[in-house]
């Protein structure tokens, strides 16, 4: 079976000034569509910048990446904005939502976007199974941490993206709330076989994952 997330030694040096300083030193990745892989590492290791260069935000300096067997290297800007919308769902620490917007806006613009419309049984599916039924009027300000990253969960996953990339999905949020979150996204990989690429600094949360991946310093440590 083809993996629908492949990377070969793939390098990433940023220039701060006159100095290069390299972030990603030759990481080859393999994930396999419906896995739920949890990347774990120290802080300044690689594990952010090998999750931007996964989705299409950032390019490497060198080395391969095929998602959903798409080369970023063969695609123009424009073509991985389009392939970002459609194929690949975000979950950030930091929720991103729109503060002016109810929850249920939040989510259902994010259909609009894409462009397909409102897809009201996909969007009841989520909503009931992320536990936010009873919250969808709510804008983000009136929303627990957890409440709001459920939201953001929910935005993300809309669309059917076959990817989804959490960057440290639990990093605001109190021990509680993380397992929630945790456990909700352990429900996606389950019941809508997600694939699910999450960074992580918390070996607990990590827990949750089917397969660890440790990255120290560039690179990605033998299992």
């Amino acid at each position: 079976m083809e993996p629908i997330i492949l990377t070969e030694n793939l390098k990433k040096v940023y220039h701060v000034g006159k100095v290069d300083v390299p972030a990603l030193r030759g990481v080859d990745l393999l994930v396999h569509e419906g896995e739920f892989v949890a990347i774990v590492g120290p802080s300044g290791c690689g594990k952010s910048t090998l999750l931007h260069i996964l989705g299409g935000l950032t390019s490497p300096t060198s080395g391969k990446v095929l998602v959903d067997g798409n080369d970023f290297s063969k695609m123009t800007d424009a073509d991985r904005t389009r392939f970002r919308r459609h194929k690949i769902g975000f979950v950030f620490q930091r929720f991103n939502l729109l503060p002016t917007l109810t929850a249920r806006n939040n989510i259902e613009i994010a259909q609009h976007i894409q462009g397909n419309g409102y897809n009201p049984h996909r969007f009841e599916a989520v909503v009931e199974m992320l536990g936010i039924k009873d919250k969808l009027d709510y804008k983000p300000y009136a929303l627990s941490g957890g409440e709001q990253q459920r939201v953001a969960i929910a935005r993300a996953v809309i669309c059917e993206p076959k990817i989804l990339l959490a960057d440290e999905p639990t990093g605001n949020l109190d021990t509680e709330n993380s397992q929630v979150v945790l456990n909700m996204l352990r429900t996606l990989n389950r019941n809508f076989r997600q694939t699910i690429v999450m960074i992580t600094h918390n070996p607990e949360a990590a827990a949750v994952a089917d397969r660890t991946i440790r990255m120290r310093d560039g690179y990605i440590l033998p299992d």
